[in-house]
């Protein structure tokens, strides 16, 4: 499994996140298992192969931080996301994005680009093109009003 494959199973999870009682953990739990692989690899690709240690400590960071931070993340959403109100923006384009800007302002090790890169790549499976075009629009405004060099 390449890191852009569980950046974009991490996506998967932040946005399942949002339909769940569990906590974090226990729905981190239940989801990386290997029986839980096994069940979605026929209907997605990305599931094919069970994450390694290092995969699934990725994975597990990148899904339980968005939980954490999700208010802070969504305000920056709202706030770049001009002309739109939150509620317009789709799970699935907002979880993309939660996850690329945790990775943003939390993983100094992640470059910027590459963070911003792997968003669009993940929305351009999941989304329209112009929905793949506002996100990119999004982060990169993000990027040069938020993050210090």
């Amino acid at each position: 499994m390449t890191r852009n494959t569980a950046r974009e199973i991490a996506t998967h999870l932040a946005y399942e996140l949002s339909f769940t009682d569990l906590t974090v953990e226990a729905f981190l739990d239940a989801r990386l298992s290997e029986d839980n692989f096994a069940a979605l690899a026929e209907e997605c690709e990305v599931y094919t192969d069970a994450p390694n240690a290092k995969q699934e400590q990725y994975i597990r960071r990148l899904v339980s931080g968005v939980a954490e931070h999700a208010a802070e993340l969504d305000t920056y959403i709202e706030k770049y996301a001009q002309g739109w109100r939150f509620e317009r923006i789709s799970l699935v384009a907002s979880a993309i994005m939660r996850v690329a800007m945790f990775e943003i302002l939390y993983m100094p090790d992640i470059p910027n680009g590459v963070a911003i890169n792997e968003a669009v790549e993940i929305a351009k499976k999941y989304e329209t093109p112009e929905v793949a075009k506002f996100m990119n629009g999004i982060l990169g405004s993000f990027v040069r009003e938020e993050v210090k060099a």
